[in-house]
């Protein structure tokens, strides 16, 4: 199965979290990336990135709603191009970089929930810079590894059959750490603290069933 990805809508999300201490009910303007195509489930090959349904006119809402904030994650929903979304988002606990302080934008990461697609939690991660191509960022949480295939400043599981066992390690753990590398070079280290991700996800799964 193709999958989609709404990195714009996380974005969006995102910098609301960024701009208020108390969340509001909606986000402001969206964020720049535009959503990119997944691979096949059975491959992975990269898809070209596909125009966002938030920047076409009557694309439906591209503001996200916040339908809860549950510790570190906060619980979304969005109607891109009349189609329901719902998703999980949190900012790293801790960045680091090697060289360190090298410049990046914000990163992230989320996990999505797409009915109309049969899609249910798909993890990605916005790394805040270009990767480095034909590159592989990794994921680790509760001592497993997990590979990730990178397209421009985003990443998603590598083996779609290994989602399910990463979002069982993540109900379950602490904390999750996200490896990755820039087109310079620079190698980041993201670690996310996952206090509240599974009400996040049981919210989601309330709204988008």
């Amino acid at each position: 199965m193709t999958r989609k990805h709404f990195s714009l809508l996380a974005l969006a999300a995102a910098a609301a979290m960024m701009s208020a201490p108390a969340l509001a009910q909606k986000t402001k303007t969206p964020a720049k990336p535009e959503k990119v195509e997944q691979h096949n489930a059975a491959k992975t090959k990269k898809a070209a990135p596909a125009k966002s349904a938030a920047l076409t006119p009557g694309g439906g809402s591209e503001k996200p709603t916040l339908l809860g904030q549950y510790g570190d994650w906060g619980a979304y929903t969005a109607n891109p191009g009349g189609r329901k979304v719902c998703f999980a988002l949190a900012k790293p606990a801790k960045a680091m970089t090697d060289p360190p302080n090298r410049p990046r934008d914000p990163t992230y990461m989320f996990i999505s929930t797409r009915p109309v697609e049969k899609v249910t939690n798909e993890v990605s991660v916005v790394l805040g810079y270009g990767l480095k191509p034909s590159s592989d960022a990794t994921v680790e949480v509760q001592g497993n590894r997990f590979a990730m295939y990178t397209q421009n400043d985003g990443a998603w599981i590598k083996n779609a059959a290994e989602e399910g066992r990463l979002i069982e390690g993540m109900r379950k753990g602490a904390e999750i750490t996200v490896h990755g590398e820039s087109a310079r070079g620079t190698k980041t280290t993201d670690t996310y603290a996952l206090k509240g991700l599974t009400q996040a996800l049981e919210r989601v799964g309330q709204e988008c069933r």
